[in-house]
């Protein structure tokens, strides 16, 4: 399922997202705020689906979802570990599981740190400097339950 980052709707989902009101995303668009609601309906609902699709394709089991924030909890059935699914303007649908890594030797370290630092951002939430994406990730995920 594609989520269509560069679509008008996914922008007004990112500016609801972020704190905006409809009323100031229709004025922003010089459209009416009914046509903004018909399209975060639509946004929405498109967001749903591709959670719960990534969630059913990753073998893991919704426990909570906020689909305006685009993030989605659950327990990964085959790894018995818990999992998250967010949508990142940056990084498309992403799934990000708990776990104790070495870190420092993992070929993907750039990339986990730049993910997680970028959704945060996306996110508004302020996060303590590391260098370890597995304690960063931590804080993370602590800070996003609260929103759902």
């Amino acid at each position: 399922m594609f989520l269509p980052t560069g679509d008008r709707q996914f922008e007004f989902w990112k500016l609801r997202r972020s704190g905006s009101r409809n009323i100031n995303i229709a004025h922003s668009f010089n459209i009416s705020r009914q046509a903004v609601s018909r399209a975060l309906i639509g946004m929405d609902k498109r967001v749903e689906n591709i959670l719960l699709e990534m969630a059913r394709s990753n073998q893991i089991h919704v426990e909570s979802m906020n689909v305006e924030r685009g993030i989605l909890f659950g327990q990964s059935i085959p790894l018995n570990v818990s999992a998250l699914i967010f949508v990142s303007e940056k990084h498309g649908v992403q799934v990000w599981y708990e776990h104790e890594g070495d870190c420092n030797e993992c070929s993907r370290y750039k990339e986990c740190m730049e993910l997680l630092w970028d959704f945060a951002d996306e996110m508004k939430i302020k996060l303590e400097q590391t260098d370890d994406p597995t304690k960063l990730a931590e804080e993370l995920f602590e800070k996003l339950r609260e929103l759902v």
